[in-house]
């Protein structure tokens, strides 16, 4: 064969490998390029490197083919070993069994062989580093990068902010972020998004205001991070301003209205979960699984149980989560039959309930009296659907018999139990002799809380009740002076909300056990909204 023809075979075999769509095509081509006499030693070694990435790499690929390709390749190059490393990163965030180790390996094998790392190797490899949390390892890479020169490379800088936000490194990354010469929109987000993720909620709120563009990815953050937190009404605050601002240029997506239901859920706020829920149907995205399952739950949370049932019927399919926040909606509301009847649905269309859903349906027996059903639904979760036991089920399953007042077996339910019962088991036993008068267990238990969590005034409070039901006021009066001595009191005012014409208002008592007046203005003026009245909250303002 001469050289053109030499050439032109060459390039066959290049075109078959660069456009193959099944791995069968890929060993044909290897097998040409293994046994083929017309190539020589520069071309298979070409040619092998070129299969090895598209097998690797290629969602037609085989990781393991690619494997077994690299091992019988003499000298890798740098372009195999960051093949190899890209794929195997890829293949272990997406989920696929792999070794988690081997990209490490083999980037030290590279360094080993005396093949300098690029700017394409460093982000996969500290990727690697994030994904399994390797904080030590992942700051040696660091030292790797200034050392062979691509301290000011944006896409590793990049890489190593998300590393030091995972590691809760928090002042490293924020000193990385701080010192970049150039910064890009995944920057920002990537420094806004651990301060979320690390509790630095002050932080994350400077920066995003900081930001000069900002995209879905950053919006999302900003939303879902503080409904984590415990901050609904603020996170549906930036939902609003979302619209405002980048309404013509960011649109919601499915992570955005599922983290929105949830705060319109934490918060009660029907009118804001109708309006998400209409929004959807004109914007045309779509109603998967997830978000029906968030919308079950924010309609269940708001007290519109039929919307929620609704919402539920009209699924076409049905994961365990979504029969588990059904479940958890009847749960709530004291539906415990119905709850029951969905365990029995469950079972004819085979889907496994989970530790989840028994908590539920014991939380739906227990808010219904269901002593009977509970037992049932305890006994039954290891022995018919093999889900053991964890302490928030034995903590519910003793709350059924407190509230029953079936002492004697929730104390033997407590002396069974195969992990050490927490502040929740011995918490439920207590409002059980709370709300029967039982005072020597209730003493007891109370006692035994106290030494668990010395300052939490719950129990004492619950403890005094105990006491003055039973018209023992000095010791009432004994309790109360240790915790003024101890400094003990409540650490917060409560607090709750309610939403009027689409607004969420919040009042809070302050100080003593009193309500400030503006805070019983407030409950005036939503009271007098519901019923629908024709007088304005204004007039009350004087």
């Amino acid at each position: 064969m001469n050289e053109p023809q030499r050439l032109y075979f060459r390039n066959s075999l290049l075109r078959l490998i660069n456009g193959f769509k099944a791995i069968r095509e890929l060993k044909q081509a290897h097998s040409q390029i293994i046994k083929s006499p017309y190539l020589l030693e520069t071309d298979r070694y070409f040619l092998t490197t070129r299969l090895l990435f598209f097998c690797a790499i290629s969602e037609f690929g085989s990781l393991p083919y690619a494997t077994n390709i690299f091992q019988h390749i003499h000298n890798p190059n740098l372009f195999v070993y960051n093949a190899m490393i890209r794929a195997y990163v890829s293949k272990s965030s997406g989920g696929h069994q792999t070794n988690s180790s081997l990209p490490l390996i083999l980037y030290k094998q590279m360094l080993f062989d005396g093949i300098r790392a690029d700017s394409l190797t460093f982000p996969f490899v500290i990727k690697e580093c994030t994904r399994m949390v390797y904080d030590h390892t992942g700051r040696a890479i660091d030292a790797h990068v200034i050392k062979f020169g691509f301290h000011d490379n944006l896409y590793i800088q990049n890489a190593l902010i998300s590393f030091y936000c995972e590691c809760r490194l928090l002042a490293h990354a924020r000193k990385l972020f701080d010192e970049m010469s150039k910064r890009d929109i995944v920057s920002w987000n990537a420094m806004v998004g651990g301060c979320l993720k690390n509790g630095d909620l002050d932080s994350a709120w400077n920066l995003f205001r900081r930001m000069e563009e900002r995209n879905i990815y950053t919006w999302n953050s900003m939303i879902t991070g503080f409904v984590n937190a415990g901050l609904p009404k603020e996170a549906l605050q930036f939902f609003q301003e979302m619209q405002m601002v980048d309404g013509n240029v960011v649109r919601p997506d499915k992570i955005t209205i599922a983290s929105v239901l949830s705060a319109c859920a934490s918060l009660g706020a029907i009118d804001h979960g109708n309006w998400v829920h209409g929004y959807l149907k004109r914007s045309g995205l779509e109603f998967d699984m997830v978000i029906r399952t968030a919308l079950i739950d924010m309609y269940g949370k708001c007290g519109h149980v039929e919307r929620a049932v609704e919402v539920f019927k009209e699924m076409l399919s049905k994961d365990v989560l979504a029969w588990t926040a059904m479940i958890s909606v009847f749960a709530l509301h004291g539906y415990a039959k119905e709850a029951l009847d969905l365990l029995k649905e469950m079972d004819v269309q085979e889907v496994k309930p989970n530790h989840i859903t028994f908590v539920g349906l014991l939380s739906a027996c227990a808010h219904s009296g269901f002593v009977k059903e509970g037992r049932w639904c305890f006994d039954a979760m290891r022995h018919d659907y093999s889900v053991e036991p964890q302490v928030y089920h034995y903590a519910s399953m003793v709350d059924i018999l407190s509230r029953a007042a079936l002492f004697e077996e929730a104390e033997a339910l407590i002396r069974s139990m195969p992990m050490e019962p927490d502040v929740f088991v011995w918490g439920a036993l207590l409002g059980g002799c709370q709300m029967h008068g039982n005072v020597e267990l209730g003493e007891k238990v109370a006692l035994r809380l106290i030494n668990l969590e010395p300052f939490n005034h719950a129990f004492y409070i619950n403890l005094c009740d105990i006491y003055a039901k039973a018209g023992r006021f000095d010791d009432v009066k004994r309790i109360r002076n240790f915790m003024q001595e101890k400094g003990i009191q409540k650490s917060s005012p409560g607090c709750s909300m309610i939403e009027v014409d689409g607004i969420v208002h919040e009042f809070s008592v302050r100080g003593s056990q009193e309500l400030m007046m503006e805070d019983i203005i407030w409950v005036l003026k939503c009271l007098i909204c519901e019923m629908r009245m024709n007088w304005h909250v204004n007039d009350f303002d004087s």
